[in-house]
């Protein structure tokens, strides 16, 4: 039976590769959580006027891979130490969240969290809340780097996630 984590890294476009190749993940979708209207708009989300953040659902097996190794990839994956945005991504809608869907999943994010900051001695940047809703991102956002591969890596580049 498949399980569900979700992360809100910034740019959905930008982590959904690290997941999807993910032994054990079965599928990522990129949508939006935290915010209180429903089914919002990518317009409305990146202007900040919904309060929801790029968010992305990652369906899993967890006899194959555990919700610690997923949490391990997603801080991998950003920039811990921002709370502002990521990278050339600013305001509310990408800065850092993860949705928790269990109390089991809640101490593991949170134990990973205060293991960073301890090891670093930096706050790290990342909302632990309740899992509430996710709408789906609209369909030209889902595998973004599969349909354009070149306006994706120039994405990463752009916003400083990769070297040119």
């Amino acid at each position: 039976m498949l399980e569900k984590a979700y992360f809100a890294g910034g740019c959905f476009w930008c982590i959904t590769p690290v997941f999807r190749e993910t032994e054990g993940v079965a599928a990522v979708t990129s949508g939006y959580s935290g915010g209180q209207e429903e089914n919002p708009a990518y317009a409305d989300v990146k202007h900040q006027r919904t309060g929801h953040r790029e968010t992305i659902r990652v369906a899993y097996d967890p006899e194959r891979v555990s919700f610690e190794t997923l949490l391990d990839l997603f801080l991998e994956s950003v920039d811990p130490f921002d709370g502002e945005g990521q990278f050339i991504d600013r305001g509310h809608s990408y800065t850092l969240a993860v949705y928790w869907t269990s109390e089991g999943q809640h101490a593991a994010a949170r134990e990973r969290i205060a293991r960073l900051q301890e090891a670093s001695g930096r706050h790290v940047w990342v909302s632990l809340e309740p899992f509430a809703s996710f709408y789906d991102a609209e369909e030209e956002h889902q595998d973004y780097d599969l349909k354009h591969p070149e306006e994706f890596r120039q994405e990463l580049i752009d916003s400083g996630r990769i070297k040119a």
